[in-house]
């Protein structure tokens, strides 16, 4: 089973590389995996669950590199943008393809196995981004507000998935979204600094 599994995520992974998402179909990703399309969809239901199998494990990947960045900064938004970036850097290789895995993830039938992962991941994207901001916090004497870090990491997850629809619609030409990302992000975390001065010392 776990052979068949390898065969059919190494040929979407290929398939939708080259061609992305609109250019395959599930006989390609089938035929190129020699196997049956019945085997198929044991492993993933439709195109879009195996567009997101796919951009799952890459994303994992990605956000590891940026977890481990991020471990050797000391700014706190370079940490965030050091986290999120990831997510922008792997719309660079296939805009279409990560268009389409955002809007599965937002709008895709409840219940499929790999929407439930991607869904996992980037709330553990947002988690993480949260605990990093929480100690920078503590760093500076600062309160411990869990709600308003998780609140912030929200806000710059959301501006990290609205770069990439800029990426892939091309809104806003002229202007990079990476450095766009990186000036919102540096609002949202003086805002959130702000707020918690405001409070006093921890």
């Amino acid at each position: 089973m776990q052979d068949k599994h390898g065969r059919i995520f190494q040929a979407a992974a290929a398939l939708f590389e080259a061609h992305g998402y609109a250019g395959v179909t599930t006989q390609a990703i089938s035929e190129r995996a020699d196997v049956g399309a019945g085997t198929l969809f044991r492993y993933a239901s439709s195109k879009d669950e195996l567009l997101l199998m796919v951009l799952n494990q890459a994303l994992r990947a990605a956000l590891a590199q940026g977890a481990a960045r991020a471990r050797g900064l000391r700014d706190p938004v370079d940490i965030a943008v050091a986290m999120v970036a990831p997510i922008l850097q792997l719309g660079g290789r296939h805009a279409e393809n990560l268009a389409v895995y955002q809007r599965q993830l937002m709008f895709g039938a409840p219940g499929e196995k790999y929407r439930n992962e991607g869904l996992a991941l980037l709330a553990g994207l947002e988690a993480a981004v949260a605990a990093g901001l929480l100690e920078q916090a503590g760093a500076r004497g600062l309160p411990a507000r869990p709600e308003l870090a998780r609140v912030a990491s929200i806000s710059i997850f959301g501006a990290a998935h609205l770069a990439v629809s800029r990426a892939s619609t091309g809104a806003h030409p002229g202007h990079v979204p990476m450095d766009d990302l990186r000036a919102q992000v540096r609002q949202i975390v003086d805002g959130y600094f702000a707020g918690l001065a405001t409070e006093g010392p921890a």
